[in-house]
């Protein structure tokens, strides 16, 4: 690990001026490639105090032992240079985008003699007209065979067109009409050439001229009485809609534009792009990305651009490039652009509209996308068993932690606090062992004690459901269970419970494992640093469980800390450890923070008689059906209270007693006149799930969600 200061540029040689430059490790190879407005201020900050660097980049200037720079005019020289390195050197800790497949292209050989549709993928030729994106070579086979009835253009190979000349006779195309034949003359050479023009403005949005010819041309010979000529043109017609409408109309004003959406989290990125061309997209793409670098979705998209139009020319960029964010500073990139293009592009942030809407639907792409990348990363078992061995290295365990617990902690604003338990085993999530808690030993927000006594509560019921069982060697899986309840549900508080008889088979799970908390954890993860990591091991500590390790992920910056050290360990960016951590407390937050919005949702929704106790849903709704509201029931005497089908007199008075604790709720107020409103407020009724459903519930009050 080489020290920055070993290689920092004395004061004043870095000139002050905009340029390119690149970091080399003690091999002398190019490990990043940047740009700046200013060289001076932009490496200032490359080499200043290793405790304030961002991880990612504290780990390229501990690589590097060399910097340098070259100086340039103008920030689109710098663009233009910078993306030529990045091409050329490959460097490791740049963003590299890669596509999750090779996509196939229609692709039109205007470099031949003879040109021929084909479809191609890899590196773009010149000389080749290229449609797409497809995200499948059929589709274009499909689009292709029907456009052939129409532009009768060469297809086969340049072995098959040889030996048609050779023998002077087409392949089988030639005789069904779905090939002009220039193999053997049936056309010239520049009559060919014309119907691939025309064929490549097809593609290229201008259908409407031939749309109308061919219609023009069938009346003509319906006219003329030539049927069958007008039942032919009546089928190209078709086929040609046909075409058109495998790419359905997105934006009405006929918009060449390309669309860029980003879908993000702390470690990956995912890219995609739809190319809308005449109004209608024509093509689409994606690529996923580590994020080697700390990085702005703006310079996301600036990388976007520089692959998918470094090597572009002309028609291929687009009039019009929308993305989620601008980059910073946008002139450079939209002059460069525009140079590439040979004439003016806007780019911009749709706010509104079609092209709003449209974006909202890349958005979702890319979103998919990401979870497809990281769903297929987490499947593979090489993967996990890699991620679980860099973890215990890291963390220094004896072996691979096979069984992960982590806990998070969720409130709004110190109300309803509740917390998560989620469990991994051999890297994949167990959600019949998902398991969540209501903090109940203090009131208000405090996320370390309630770290605290979430572990406590977990712990101490593992301890009581072990000796309920009777000890165990490790490694061994006990005969008996510890309760029924396979699905995640509230931890209640009995911890206290004794010995009983022997659970049945039934009370196991399907691999005849002890269910709810009597297997341990080979590592504790909590949602936070040093504080909650402390706690948790404090709780350990009191419980006298010494055999469970414990670590925290910090979110921020991705830091995992273990108890008793003043620094966490980091670990690599390129780590399936690290990866797997993330995963676990991600789905750790959601998981707690989908129950405390529900338990704050049914806390608004609440009435006095969800406390009755007998009282379920459809005696409750015939007591409100009976009486009309709350407030005539409030009113009702027991004897009145009775006369309801199914209540009895110790049911009513439980109800009366309820109602009677229960303060009434505040009247309800025309804000256009003044009236008090307070006849027939009705009792919210109860929904096919259980939860209540009212109209006038009151609106969720909002603040910082955790």
């Amino acid at each position: 690990m080489a020290d920055p200061s070993s290689y920092r540029p004395k004061p004043g040689q870095i000139p002050d001026s905009p340029g390119v430059y690149r970091f080399r490790d003690e091999h002398r190879r190019v490990i990043y490639v940047g740009k700046a407005k200013s060289l001076r201020q932009r490496l200032a900050n490359y080499f200043q105090d290793l405790a304030g660097l961002h991880p990612r980049t504290r780990s390229m200037v501990t690589t590097a032992a060399s910097v340098e720079w070259t100086v340039v005019s103008t920030e689109v020289e710098a663009l233009q240079l910078e993306y030529s390195w990045i091409k050329e050197y490959d460097p490791r800790f740049n963003v590299k985008y890669r596509d999750d497949k090779s996509y196939p292209y229609l692709a039109v050989t205007m470099n031949e003699d003879y040109p021929r549709v084909q479809v191609m993928r890899g590196h773009k030729k010149k000389g080749v007209r290229y449609f797409g994106p497809y995200a499948h070579a059929w589709a274009i086979r499909d689009t292709v065979d029907l456009l052939l009835r129409v532009f009768p253009v060469r297809t086969c190979s340049a072995g098959v067109f040889k030996n048609a000349r050779r023998t002077g006779r087409p392949c089988l195309l030639g005789y069904i009409g779905k090939c002009s034949a220039p193999c053997v003359d049936r056309i010239s050479a520049e009559d060919h050439r014309e119907l691939a023009d025309e064929f490549c403005d097809f593609m290229a949005g201008r259908t409407n001229t031939y749309l109308r010819r061919l219609e023009r041309q069938m009346r003509e010979a319906a006219e003329a009485m030539e049927y069958e000529r007008a039942a032919r043109l009546r089928d190209d017609i078709e086929a040609l809609r046909k075409a058109m409408e495998k790419n359905a109309v997105v934006l009405a004003d006929a918009t060449d534009a390309d669309l860029i959406a980003v879908a993000e989290d702390e470690l990956e990125a995912a890219v995609q792009i739809f190319h809308v061309r005449g109004g209608r997209v024509r093509g689409q793409r994606g690529w996923v990305t580590d994020k080697v670098e700390e990085i702005t979705t703006g310079a996301l998209v600036e990388h976007a651009l520089q692959q998918l139009y470094g090597e572009e020319t002309g028609d291929a960029v687009p009039k019009e490039v929308l993305v989620p964010a601008l980059p910073d500073p946008v002139e450079p990139v939209q002059e460069w652009l525009s140079g590439r293009r040979g004439a003016q592009v806007s780019l911009r942030v749709p706010q509104r509209g079609d092209k709003r809407d449209l974006m909202e639907t890349v958005e979702r792409n890319a979103q998919q996308a990401l979870a497809l990348h990281k769903t297929k990363r987490a499947s593979d078992l090489t993967t996990r068993s890699r991620a679980l061995e860099e973890i215990a290295d890291a963390l220094g365990l004896d072996s691979a932690p096979l069984r992960i617990e982590c806990y998070d902690i969720s409130h709004l604003q110190g109300d309803d606090v509740v917390a998560s338990m989620v469990v991994f085993e051999d890297g994949l999530a167990r959600k019949s062992e998902y398991r969540r808690f209501q903090i109940k030993g203090f009131e208000g927000q405090d996320d370390v004690r309630s770290m605290h006594e979430v572990i406590t509560r977990r712990f101490k019921r593992y301890l009581t459901e072990k000796e309920r069982m009777g000890e165990w060697v490790d490694g061994e899986i006990p005969d008996g269970g510890a309760g029924a309840g396979a699905g995640p549900g509230d931890d209640s508080d009995r911890l206290t419970e004794v010995s009983s008889p022997p659970l049945s088979d039934s009370l196991k799970d399907e691999d005849g494992r002890p269910k709810r908390f009597a297997y341990p954890p080979q590592l504790v993860v909590v949602d936070g640093g040093q504080p909650q990591v402390a706690a948790a091991q404090r709780a350990l500590d009191e419980l006298g469980i010494d055999d469970i390790a414990v670590c925290g992920l910090a979110k921020r910056l991705e830091e995992v800390w273990v108890p008793g050290e003043d620094d966490p360990v980091v670990l690599p960016r390129t780590s399936e450890g690290l990866y797997l951590l993330q995963r676990i407390r991600d789905e750790a937050h959601r998981f707690a923070i989908t129950y405390q919005r529900t338990k704050r949702s049914k806390r608004f929704r609440s009435s006095p008689l969800d406390d009755v106790p007998g009282l379920g849903d459809t005696r409750r709704q015939a007591l409100i059906k009976h009486f009309g509201s709350l407030k005539r029931l409030r009113s009702a005497t027991i004897d009145q209270i009775c006369e309801v089908p199914g209540i009895g007199r110790k049911t009513a008075e439980a109800i009366a007693a309820a109602l009677a604790q229960a303060a009434p709720a505040a009247p309800a107020v025309n804000t256009a006149t003044g009236e008090i409103m307070e006849d027939e407020v009705p009792e919210p009724t109860r929904g096919a799930s259980g939860e209540s459903v009212s109209a006038g519930a009151p609106d969720e009050r909002r603040g910082q969600e955790r």
